[in-house]
């Protein structure tokens, strides 16, 4: 129930943080947050069912034109060897979520120059990702909207694209693909 109430709340109140979501369904429910609460993995399953029980045509149309969105700016940042991540590549986007990219390159000045050369506006943030077990570092990225999409460009050194961060969903290795797969991913939408 826990999951279930969780998985609504990040659909429908655009809640990004999974422990946030987890504590406020535990207060919905009237549970004690002492008690074991549903990990990570099972309240991403509990969005993918939420969306494909209350979103079926629309949710697969909003999910074509945001990985749509996700291909086309692969291709712009082509340079930078991008890689698409989250919720748009496993398929539990929702109209609250950003397409997320990791790019590799020097230095993320480069990336910023890149895009500010093309004419898009953006936004520089930092983003806290695990590396290595128990290891915490922080990395520069650029929001910028395309397509009517937000997308979210993490940069990672160069020598980043061989060790993907610790996804905070299940703890393993973050799953990246690139271009061709994200074509691939189209083709079965």
């Amino acid at each position: 129930m826990v999951a279930q109430e969780a998985a609504r709340i990040i659909v429908n109140q655009g809640v990004r943080d999974y422990r946030v979501a987890k504590q406020k369904a535990a207060e919905r429910l009237g549970l004690s947050m002492r008690g074991a609460l549903p990990g990570n993995a099972e309240i991403e399953a509990a969005v993918a069912d939420h969306l494909q029980i209350f979103g079926g045509e629309s949710h697969q149309d909003l999910l074509r034109l945001m990985r749509t969105a996700a291909l086309s700016a692969m291709e712009l940042l082509a340079d930078f060897s991008p890689r698409l991540v989250g919720p748009v590549l496993v398929g539990t986007a929702d109209e609250n979520s950003a397409v997320n990219l990791h790019l590799f390159a020097d230095s993320p000045e480069m990336v910023a120059m890149e895009i500010g050369d093309m004419g898009i506006q953006f936004r520089p943030y930092e983003r806290r990702l695990k590396s290595r077990r128990g290891q915490i570092e922080m990395y520069a990225g650029f929001e910028f909207i395309h397509q009517h999409e937000s997308v979210q460009a993490t940069v990672f050194p160069i020598d980043g694209i061989r060790q993907a961060p610790m996804s905070p969903i299940d703890g393993k290795p973050m799953k990246r693909v690139d271009t061709s797969a994200v074509q691939d991913l189209l083709q079965h939408v």
